[in-house]
């Protein structure tokens, strides 16, 4: 195994939004927190429990088609078992958006039965978006407001502000800029925010990250990552990462003068295409996993 690197950050606006938060809970009924499927345990924010007091939480885990599907289905369960609501969906295809007006009405059912049973008819519910950078929020809130008024970009950090959408007759949302925390308790779960790009690249080694995800591949062993690099002929349980590295960096043609590889160039590449999901559909975080928080 390749050695960590010890990852941290942390914005200055980003303590601004914890109190923003803290400051719109009052105006909402309920949370509903958005995470990347594919490192359920590194994307949530373990803040966000303190932060969002007893208020009902549904999650959505995004990014599902780059995800394993039996991966989440076990998320699923999980959370289940915890008595959250989750649901995986998909921002780009629009994947199982239609679940979440069902899925907040039945976690604010007490709630709705108490309004109606007060004469309100058809109660309006508030909900409010969080999660960190990153995780899809922007391209989500885009698909389910069937309008683009918030700025998407994949790039972490570009979300400012708050800002409400009518999501149905009777569901609005509030948006949140995205959250990171000041530290990473676990090095690992710095390491898998990089990898899916939700730490800034220019704060990273980006040829030791490749390599620390070569680390993970090399045990996958994915069957897409396998084929788009033409590896069937080595043996990744012994080959070095960085000498892996090396190797597709020379499969796809990356040399500099005098025949030198560039693994700067193939770094990215590597970073780059498993997040685009091209090396296959991988979840690097299971149900029970060692840094788990809860």
């Amino acid at each position: 195994m390749s050695e960590m690197q010890t990852i941290q950050w942390f914005p200055g606006h980003m303590t601004k939004t914890k109190r923003q938060i803290q400051a719109s809970l009052k105006l909402v009924d309920a949370v509903a927190e958005i995470i990347d499927a594919r490192i359920p345990v590194s994307s949530r924010n373990p803040d966000l429990n303190q932060l969002v007091l007893n208020k009902p939480r549904v999650i959505l885990l995004n990014k599902c088609d780059m995800a394993n599907q039996t991966a989440t289905k076990m998320w699923i369960d999980h959370y289940a078992k915890q008595g959250i609501t989750a649901i995986a969906v998909d921002c780009k295809s629009g994947k199982n958006l239609n679940k979440i007006p069902a899925a907040v009405n039945t976690v604010m059912k007490e709630k709705i039965d108490r309004l109606k049973a007060k004469g309100m008819v058809n109660p309006t519910i508030r909900m409010m978006i969080v999660g960190i950078p990153n995780v899809g929020k922007s391209s989500f809130i885009n698909r389910i407001a069937k309008q683009n008024r918030a700025k998407v970009e994949d790039r972490p950090g570009v979300t400012r502000g708050n800002q409400w959408f009518t999501i149905s007759k009777n569901l609005e949302m509030l948006d949140t800029p995205g959250v990171l925390w000041p530290r990473f308790d676990n090095k690992t779960v710095g390491e898998h925010l990089a990898f899916t790009g939700a730490v800034k690249d220019q704060v990273v080694d980006t040829e030791l990250l490749a390599v620390r995800l070569l680390d993970f591949l090399k045990g996958l062993k994915p069957q897409a990552f396998i084929e788009r690099f033409k590896l069937s002929d080595i043996d990744p349980d012994n080959t070095d990462s960085y000498e892996l590295l090396q190797i597709i960096g020379k499969k796809r043609g990356m040399l500099v003068s005098g025949g030198e590889i560039d693994t700067e160039r193939a770094a990215v590449m590597l970073l780059d295409e498993f997040r685009a999901a091209k090396l296959g559909r991988i979840t690097l975080e299971m149900p029970g996993t060692v840094f788990e928080k809860e």
